[in-house]
């Protein structure tokens, strides 16, 4: 069993910044994949960000040149740098993590990040 817990939405200006932060605790085996998703009301989630344990990243178009993903392999946590920020980023943000050696995934509560104009 995994238990993520996210911190650092909160409330910014068009053009600010934001980190997310998301540490994995409980009883697991390695992580593979840890993500970062979002859904704006009215939308479906979309994948925002996400990171293996290789080290292999993929963005979303959107965040691509703007937002960065990174992890700490040893400490389970992985961190999304939002900079530039627009008010179509406002959305709750969830963090996502899948177990390298098994079919297992966990979601974490989400943290909302609104961008004002």
């Amino acid at each position: 069993q995994v238990q993520l817990v996210e911190s650092g939405g909160g409330l910014v200006q068009a053009g600010g910044s934001l980190r997310l932060s998301c540490a994995a605790s409980g009883s697991f085996g390695s992580i593979n994949v840890m993500a970062w998703y979002r859904r704006a009301p009215g939308k479906q989630r979309e994948l925002v960000a996400s990171i293996t344990i290789g080290g292999n990243i993929d963005y979303v178009d959107s965040a691509k040149g703007r937002f960065t993903i990174s992890r700490d392999n040893a400490k389970n946590i992985v961190w999304l740098q939002m900079n530039n920020l627009k008010p179509e980023d406002t959305a709750a943000y969830y963090c996502y993590v899948k177990e390298a050696t098994s079919p297992l995934n966990y979601w974490g509560q989400g943290t909302q990040v609104t961008v004002s104009s």
